[in-house]
């Protein structure tokens, strides 16, 4: 369902009390989505499922902080993040993601668990300049690869020259 969408400057709130819920398998792939995410997002459950979770993704959320994500849940660990979305119209909207590995009854990795809250507007603020430094340094390099192993160690020096982790920094902002 590869289809080109343009990000507008919309964006779309839902309520406090929602809580958007996705599930993925180990490739990243929607295996379930609640209906608080399909009526954000404006895709139905079955245009979700088996898509990869990608298809979200706004072009002004940097590829570094996914990398973190991934790199985090690889390791068995959970991970907290803001991540700006994108909505089949183009539209766009902030969420607090916590993201859990779900394991099987011997401890293995299955797939992954997503509950999204609506962000603290504060934080948001903060972390939008982060956020398009971290795209900016993406873009300054010949190719993709390049540009997502810049952008991560920017972003891990970023971290660390505030003397604390990652988990630290999200929540301390």
């Amino acid at each position: 369902m590869k289809q080109v969408v343009t990000p507008t400057t919309v964006e779309v709130f839902f309520d406090a009390d929602d809580i958007i819920v996705s599930k993925t398998d180990l490739k990243g792939r929607i295996t379930y989505a609640n209906k608080v995410f399909t009526d954000i997002c404006g895709y139905s459950e079955a245009e979700l499922i088996g898509q990869p979770h990608s298809i979200l993704r706004h072009p002004d959320m940097p590829r570094c902080v996914f990398k973190l994500l991934w790199d985090t849940l690889a390791e068995g660990r959970e991970i907290f993040a803001y991540v700006k979305n994108m909505t089949r119209k183009g539209d766009y909207y902030w969420v607090f993601a916590h993201v859990t590995p779900s394991f099987d009854a011997k401890g293995q990795v299955i797939g992954y668990h997503s509950n999204r809250r609506v962000p603290d507007r504060r934080v948001v603020a903060a972390l939008a300049p982060v956020y398009a430094q971290l795209c900016e340094v993406e873009s300054h390099h010949r190719n993709g690869k390049d540009g997502l192993a810049a952008g991560y160690r920017h972003l891990i020096d970023f971290v660390k020259a505030k003397n604390v982790s990652y988990d630290q920094f999200i929540f301390a902002v």
